[in-house]
């Protein structure tokens, strides 16, 4: 009789799916007799502008292969944009790459620059889960760290910075980023800045890694990670792009080129009108604005105290209680909202309200908190 082999063990341990753990939450919610409010995931929900849709059904015939380096108008598009809106110069085309939205490019970002056993990520204390699963993926060890002094004599490889938060909103300032820079540099540190809200600040200034106020003008060991999910209604276009050291920018392309992650041609066309177009990025920014002046009130009128929250999607909320005990506060309400034990244990005692929701649903939550 022939042995059966052992079956394989799991590619990499990763901790359970988040969202699936708020099944009981999210029944409990839409038992409520007007129905689920669900202010959990920031999803858009405003209907893409025009002159992306437009660009898009404009290269719907093209039946050729994309590359995974995109065209150049689009790469130009990113230059342009990053320099218009974030006051980013240095760039060249070369410095940009197209990513099939910003969460592929995270979840495979350490392995794509080579991390594996023996490397170090460093992540926020309160993260965006997906910065821990691609280091992961990638068999490097995590660190949760929010200064450079809890990382000690440490030479980590690569850190992650997320100014604005998800989720708290907390915007870091130019010497604080001014200070991991110098840092990462005297050891060889990659900084990774997600910067995928740095298009929406309502309180106040947030700057890109890239900007020369914080990097003096080199943008050596540094990526800057974007989004057009948030600003642009495009979660459904897979749509982001990394910009920096175009050395790095360099590594990245030769390993996707050989992993095939091309961005369809129909989206590097839409891409490039959105990253074109800052009228309807700003309409956007504006109707998540008037959201927040409502819900926030709502929010802290219900007893709820709001930290941070100056830019970003979301409200960073707590009563200084366990994040499930708000939770379940919300559902018997009917409204579902994310427990902010899922960015990590510093986030054990938040709960994140997303403001990516219609104006009438806004309302109805703000009417429930009432």
């Amino acid at each position: 009789m022939v042995a059966r082999p052992e079956r394989r063990p799991p590619v990499r341990a990763l901790p359970v799916f988040p969202w699936d753990t708020l099944a009981e939450a999210r029944s409990r919610a839409a038992a409520h007799p007007d129905g689920l409010v669900d202010l959990t995931v920031g999803t858009p929900v405003d209907p893409v502008a025009p002159v992306i849709r437009e660009a898009l059904a404009a290269e719907s015939a093209e039946p050729g292969y994309p590359t995974t380096v995109g065209r150049l108008d689009l790469r130009e598009a990113m230059v342009g944009s990053l320099a218009r809106r974030y006051g980013v110069t240095g760039l060249t085309p070369d410095s940009v790459l197209p990513a099939i939205g910003t969460k592929e490019l995270i979840a495979g970002l350490p392995a794509q620059l080579g991390l594996g056993p023996g490397h170090t990520v460093v992540v926020p204390e309160v993260a965006y889960p997906t910065y821990e699963v691609g280091a992961l993926l990638a068999g490097a060890t995590v660190v949760r760290a929010d200064s450079l002094v809890q990382l000690g004599p440490s030479s980590p490889t690569l850190l992650y910075l997320n100014s604005p938060s998800n989720p708290s909103g907390k915007v870091l300032g130019p010497e604080h980023l001014r200070k991991v820079v110098g840092w990462a540099r005297e050891r060889g540190v990659i900084v990774a800045s997600d910067e995928c809200y740095l298009g929406l600040v309502w309180e106040g200034e947030a700057l890109s890694i890239l900007d020369p106020r914080v990097c003096d003008g080199d943008h050596t060991g540094l990526l800057a990670l974007h989004s057009l999910s948030k600003t642009s209604n495009l979660a459904s276009y897979r749509a982001g792009f990394v910009a920096g050291d175009p050395a790095l920018v360099a590594e990245l392309l030769a390993v996707r080129k050989h992993a095939g992650l091309m961005m369809p041609l129909p989206i590097q066309s839409a891409m490039t009108a959105a990253l074109g177009d800052d009228a309807h990025e700003d309409d956007q920014r504006e109707r998540y604005r008037a959201r927040r002046a409502l819900l926030r009130p709502a929010v802290e009128q219900a007893g709820f105290r709001i930290d941070h929250s100056e830019a970003g999607l979301y409200l960073w909320a707590t009563r200084d209680e366990r994040c499930r005990d708000t939770v379940d506060w919300f559902a018997e309400r009917g409204l579902l909202v994310a427990p902010g034990e899922f960015y990590g244990p510093a986030g054990a005692r938040h709960v994140r309200i997303a403001l990516t929701a219609t104006d009438a649903t806004i309302a109805e939550a703000v009417r429930r908190l009432a």
